[in-house]
Parts: structure tokens; sequence; C-alpha cells
């Protein structure tokens, strides 16, 4: 039987650490494949690691047909759910995952209402779709849907792989997206401590502007913040002049 990876679905879920490759890879050789290969006509779905293991170890694998997949979406819905069924995926790729499905429900949700617009009942209930039901499904609170939701929207790509990595928190990492993005870049560069310190500076700085914004008080609060926005663009010129230096 022909199997095909399709490269999209190979890339929509977040790949094995190192570690967890190797140690798939130690129980197949010692165990075999005991899990089947799920597949959709010839595109393999779920088995990605397994299929590639196995092949280049000459490991035998079983196969199974899903005939629950009507489109891409299907597919796609139904890669989230097995994921975040496992207990090893971080709150960050729940989150992911969970926003990744109210997008395709809410898609669904208003192409039947352009379909059928004389039987509202057809549509796709708003609870299904609501931050507040992805939220639960996923095991996260809504707040930290909502933190994710702006990590992804704001964060520079270096912030993200922090979060992803564990070096900062979803919460943290959330406030530090509200800076400029070589502010971010520079942060990460310095670290654990660097990344709280720039959140601790943003909450302060929030704090008291939603207090008293013309107080003293806020104005030094903004000031403050501007100086270590100022400061972290600095750090990252400098360290830009020394990459092109070397």
């Amino acid at each position: 039987m022909n199997i095909t990876v399709n490269e999209e679905l190979l890339a929509y879920i977040d790949p094995l650490t190192p570690e967890e490759r190797a140690a798939l890879e130690r129980s197949l050789l010692a165990e075999g494949c005991r899990d089947a290969l799920v597949l959709w006509g010839e595109v393999l779905v779920d088995g990605h690691n397994r299929y590639e293991i196995c092949s280049r170890h000459g490991i035998p694998f079983n196969v199974v047909q899903s005939s629950q997949f009507s489109s891409m979406d299907d597919v796609h819905l139904w890669m989230i759910e097995q994921h975040l069924g496992r207990r090893s995926v971080s709150d960050f790729q729940r989150g992911v995952l969970a926003l990744r499905k109210k997008d395709i429900l809410a898609s669904r949700a208003k192409l039947q209402v352009s379909e059928t617009t004389s039987a509202p009942e057809v549509v796709e209930p708003e609870s299904k779709v609501s931050r507040g039901s992805i939220a639960k499904q996923a095991r996260i609170s809504s707040n930290t849907i909502s933190q994710i939701e702006k990590i992804q929207q704001s964060a520079a790509p270096e912030l993200v792989a922090a979060v992803k990595s564990g070096t900062i928190s979803i919460n943290a990492a959330a406030t530090v997206a509200s800076l400029p993005v070589e502010a971010q870049v520079a942060a990460v560069a310095g670290g654990r401590k660097e990344l709280q310190q720039a959140a601790r500076q943003v909450r302060e700085a929030k704090a008291v502007e939603r207090t008293e914004p013309e107080s003293p008080d806020g104005m030094v609060a903004r000031l403050r913040q501007t100086i270590t926005q100022l400061s972290a663009e600095n750090a990252a010129l400098k360290a830009k002049l020394t990459a092109l230096g070397a």
C-alpha cells in the first residue's frame, strides 16, 4: 500500500522533543509497533513519527483506514482531539490546539448561516465555538486561552519559543508580548530573569496607569516602561552590530 506524507499535516502538530523521539524509537525497537497508523485514503493522518522510525529500521506496522473524514477540516479536528487527550501536551500547546478548533468550528457555523438562513437550528450551537467552551474541552482556563491568543498575535518568534521551552510562563509571555518586537527579543536573549523583570515592569506600569494615569507615579511608571523598551532595543541593536562584525 502507498502511504503519502502530507507536509501540512506533518507540521500541524508540534514535533516531538529529541528526548521524546528517542524514547519512542527505543520502544519501537524493543516492542515493535503496536498501534496501527491511521490513513485517509493514502494520506497518513496519525503516526508520522512511528512511520518514519519503522521505515528506517524495517519494523513491521499495521494501518487502519478511517471512514469518518470527508474534508481536511475533519482530519484537523480529529488530530486536535487526539492530542488534547494526551497528558504530555503542555498548556500552551493545548491552547494553540483549542484556538485552531475554535476557528474551524466558527468557520463551519458561519458557512451554515450563509447557506441556510431560514433554518437557524441547523447552525452549530454557539456554545461549541465560544472561548469558554473550547477552554473547558482543552482543560485550561478561558483567561489562559486569551493570553495564548495574545501571544500568537503579538509575540516575536523568540518569545513563542521561550514559552514552548518553559523559560517563561504563559501569563508573563502575554505581558511581555505587549512590548515592541525588539524589546521582546532582547528580553529573551537576557534569559529567564530578564523576561521576568520585563513582565513585572509592564504590569507595574499598567497598574499605575489604571489607577492614576496622570499622577506623578503614573508618569514615572510610563517613563520606566519607555526606558525599558529603549534599553531592550539598544541591546538588540548592539547584538546585531556584533553579529555583523563577526
